[in-house]
């Protein structure tokens, strides 16, 4: 008689990292915050997002739809049930990054010399005496708001820019000591 047992873990991991989340959507909070929306309200207003191709396109348009409730305007789905309407642009989303190390690098090498695609590569580990990667979001935002019947101009706020900053620092291989503004995801620092 045999007995067996098995076992499954399921891992799955996002396209995005949760530090590349929050450093995109502070820096879009932070933008959206200094826009000035006091000339629309009691307004009834439609938001169009046509030309507004930045990457986390549906938070900034979220903060930016609670900025606007926040301040008393009315936001409608439909642009012909507005009075104004709201165009929202963005200069850029994104996210700068600088590595730097002094040290040695890790170095990917076939195993046998052989480098045939059936080999699995091997990698050396890297030895690190300082070390840093140091990643910083930014954001823009801006918009233009005129009347839905005549296109008169009612007002235009920005280009804003909020930014976000994440600095990790390895020190002889101990580390990461990260400094920064957003959320930890370190499980440690809780």
């Amino acid at each position: 008689m045999l007995f067996g047992c098995t076992s499954t873990i399921r891992t799955t991991d996002p396209p995005r990292t949760a530090t590349e989340q929050f450093l995109l959507s502070k820096a879009a909070a932070r933008a959206v915050e200094q826009l000035n929306v006091d000339a629309l309200h009691s307004r009834v207003v439609y938001v169009d997002d046509d030309y507004f191709a930045a990457s986390e396109a549906a938070f900034v348009l979220g903060e930016l739809r609670a900025k606007m409730l926040d301040a008393g305007i009315q936001l409608v789905r439909e642009r012909e049930q507005a009075q104004i309407i709201l165009e929202v642009r963005s200069g850029g989303v994104g996210i700068d990054r600088s590595d730097f190390l002094v040290g040695i690098p890790s170095i990917i090498v076939q195993a046998g010399g052989d480098t045939s695609s059936t080999q699995t590569p091997l990698a050396t580990p890297e030895l690190a005496i300082l070390k840093n990667v140091n990643q910083i979001g930014v954001a823009s935002v801006a918009f233009v708001a005129y009347w839905a019947d005549s296109g008169e101009i009612v007002d235009s706020s920005g280009p804003y820019v909020g930014r976000t900053m994440r600095d990790d620092w390895w020190i002889f291989g101990f580390g990461p000591r990260t400094v920064g503004n957003i959320p930890t995801t370190d499980p440690t620092d809780e």
